[in-house]
């Protein structure tokens, strides 16, 4: 059990570590923007909102979503605060924000205050090509069937 401070800064270790794992990213560029979303992320932890939203780490091939648990399930559940692989080759990052309606103008306030966050829906992770076309090749089948 951590209080939303200390949940804030491991949060904040966690997507810098995530980042520092890119040779073209530093946690440098990480630290000012997870600063620049500390009072909003505190509130979105006391507010309950991470519980449901998380926070979206996109960088590269990592779509890292961050949520918080509280209460007697944070008994229960083992943290898993180890930097996400995959961001090796990324060259970029963006920190998505949620912006639940009682928060909105914190959150909007806090992602005009640095390029790096951002309060839009974060996009879909990618999936890789083998697992986006039919998984019987119907014409290979047919050849195959009538070759004997």
């Amino acid at each position: 059990m951590r209080s939303a401070s200390e949940t804030w800064t491991v949060i904040a270790d966690l997507v810098a570590d995530t980042v520092e794992q890119s040779s073209a990213l530093s946690r440098d560029e990480a630290v000012p923007a997870m600063s620049a979303a500390e009072t909003v992320g505190r509130m979105l932890i006391a507010a309950g909102h991470l519980q449901q939203h998380p926070i979206t780490l996109v960088a590269g091939k990592v779509h890292c979503e961050i949520t918080t648990v509280s209460g007697t399930a944070a008994l229960t559940l083992e943290e898993n605060l180890n930097p996400v692989p995959g961001a090796a080759g990324a060259d970029d990052f963006t920190i998505h924000l949620p912006s639940p309606a009682p928060l909105q103008e914190q959150v909007k306030a806090a992602v005009d205050g640095h390029a790096r966050l951002s309060d839009a829906v974060p996009p879909a992770p990618e999936t890789k090509a083998a697992n986006s076309g039919p998984l019987i090749d119907r014409e290979a089948l047919r050849r195959a069937v009538t070759q004997r």
